[in-house]
């Protein structure tokens, strides 16, 4: 089965990253390890823009062509509001920075507040490619009806 171009499974694959990477995010902020908690954030939420991309047939292979596609596709089209984009950039720069600064520090509070926030982010990504998903079902039930 195919969407938008590409196959189901590979959307739902990439989706079920996107959750993964949530639930990795809080056992890393479970476990103390707050840098390693915000990678697995900022990686959710980049796995979660790939699979609703690639529903719309956009597969690109460097980060900062998927933030670009991200802004055009989801941002500009007021498919989603401009406060996701900035937190999508917040989180790429705590990625940063917890991967290349020594003795990078993210307190509790902040690293909490950012998973929530993350799994926001998800809740409203995640209705702009189901839809398809189900429409791509949809054919049998009508040829029924």
């Amino acid at each position: 089965m195919r969407i938008g171009g590409q196959p189901v499974d590979l959307v739902r694959y990439w989706w079920s990253m996107a959750e993964q990477a949530l639930a990795s995010a809080r056992r890393e902020l479970d476990a103390g390890a707050h840098p390693f908690a915000i990678g697995r954030l900022q990686q959710a939420a980049y796995y979660g823009i790939y699979a609703a991309l690639l529903d719309r047939q956009v597969t690109l292979e460097r980060d900062s062509a998927v933030r670009v596609a991200f802004m055009l596709r989801f941002i500009r089209t007021g498919l989603l509001e401009a406060e996701w984009a900035k937190f999508y950039d917040q989180l790429v720069e705590d990625r940063q920075e917890a991967e290349s600064t020594a003795h990078a520090s993210f307190d509790r509070p902040y690293v909490e507040a950012q998973l929530a926030r993350c799994g926001e982010f998800l809740e409203q990504l995640r209705p702009l490619f189901v839809a398809a998903i189900a429409e791509e079902k949809a054919p049998a039930d009508r040829q029924l009806g």
